[in-house]
């Protein structure tokens, strides 16, 4: 069980917050490895100052992961599937 189970209503959601959780983490590190200010992260990633702070607040609620799927794309980041612990072919 993680947090996110514990916190979900239904396993599918848990596993959406999960990805969420991932991929805003993923993005952070790539943000902070640039060593971007939230001015650097607005003109890159094309978002708005807000969304750029709730982005780097680490505001998970803000964003969908459709959302946090396009701007890791513009970072270079891709998602990968697995089934099982096993990564499936994509």
């Amino acid at each position: 069980m993680s947090v996110w189970d514990d916190i979900a209503d239904t396993p599918e959601e848990a596993a959406n917050l999960r990805a969420r959780a991932d991929f805003l983490h993923a993005i952070l590190e790539q943000v902070d490895r640039r060593g971007w200010t939230q001015a650097d992260a607005v003109r890159e990633l094309g978002l708005t100052q807000p969304r750029v702070s709730a982005l780097f607040r680490g505001k998970m609620s803000a964003f969908s992961l459709d959302a946090l799927v396009v701007i890791g794309a513009k970072l270079g980041l891709r998602v990968a599937i697995e089934a099982d612990g096993r990564a499936l072919a994509g």
